[in-house]
């Protein structure tokens, strides 16, 4: 685990110089995530200017759900992205030869290869929005609360990784997934309404399918201390399950990869 964590701190250093050769470009791109911190505000605006509530939201308890929405975009702008967005090319020029001769995990590898710091201004705006969210509302979480949130939010980043793993998995067997992971990232964008506003089949796919409510919805619930221990239990443990799939997958993938000489 040292090893791994050592390999992780020389990965994030290359990031951050990588990313400060070109300070004027980290600059706009950080102003960039501003302001789409900005606009994923707007559809709620417009909706809760005609309302008082959603599906048994208010605009402030909406606001926590979108805050999530917020924070974890930054972690799959920042962190998930652009180092499995890497490997899709490595797979399609047969480069990911130099990565599996590498006396490491090549999973872990592929995975901590690029970070994108400047999306992390996402996490902070999510930040920012949730205190608004919680000052209107007149809540201060308790412990057991910011404890479930936490683990509730670190399940949410599982499933958006394990999600992405396997998008990538795909490449050992298509041309493109480009088209996948767009569309993907499309689907994302609905996370910021709280799940009870699906119905039908949305609702399942959103749950079960893509599980969007797991990765906003129930951190929400958990802050506002509406979450029981039993669904939030087996909604990390969904979580888990997920990393684990995405690994078998992975694992299975790399045996079937032939190699640039292959």
């Amino acid at each position: 685990m040292i090893r791994y964590a050592r390999l992780l701190r020389v990965q994030l250093r290359a990031s951050l110089l990588l990313a400060m050769q070109y300070r004027l470009d980290f600059a706009i791109d950080g102003l960039m995530s501003l302001f789409w911190t900005a606009t994923a505000l707007v559809p709620l605006l417009v909706v809760f200017g005609q309302r008082t509530q959603i599906a048994g939201w208010s605009w402030p308890e909406a606001l926590v759900v979108v805050a999530w929405f917020t924070c974890l975009k930054g972690i799959l702008d920042g962190a998930i992205r652009p180092s499995l967005g890497n490997v899709v090319e490595a797979i399609r020029k047969g480069t990911l030869d130099f990565v599996l001769l590498k006396p490491a995990d090549a999973q872990f590898l592929v995975s901590t290869a690029r970070f994108d710091l400047f999306a992390f201004v996402n996490v902070a705006g999510g930040l920012a929005i949730l205190a608004v969210a919680l000052r209107k509302i007149g809540r201060v979480p308790s412990a057991g609360a910011v404890a479930w949130t936490v683990l509730l939010l670190a399940g949410a980043s599982f499933i958006l990784y394990a999600i992405w793993i396997l998008v990538v998995c795909m490449a050992f067997v298509v041309v493109k997934v480009d088209n996948l992971s767009y569309l993907f990232a499309s689907i994302y964008d609905a996370a910021r309404w709280p799940s009870s506003v699906f119905r039908g089949v949305a609702s399942i796919v959103f749950t079960f399918v893509i599980p969007l409510a797991l990765m906003t919805t129930y951190p929400a619930l958990a802050i506002l201390g509406k979450m029981d221990a039993a669904r939030g239990v087996t909604a990390f443990a969904g979580s888990l399950v997920a990393l684990g799939v995405a690994r078998v997958v992975w694992l299975r993938s790399i045996a079937r990869y032939t190699s640039a000489g292959g």
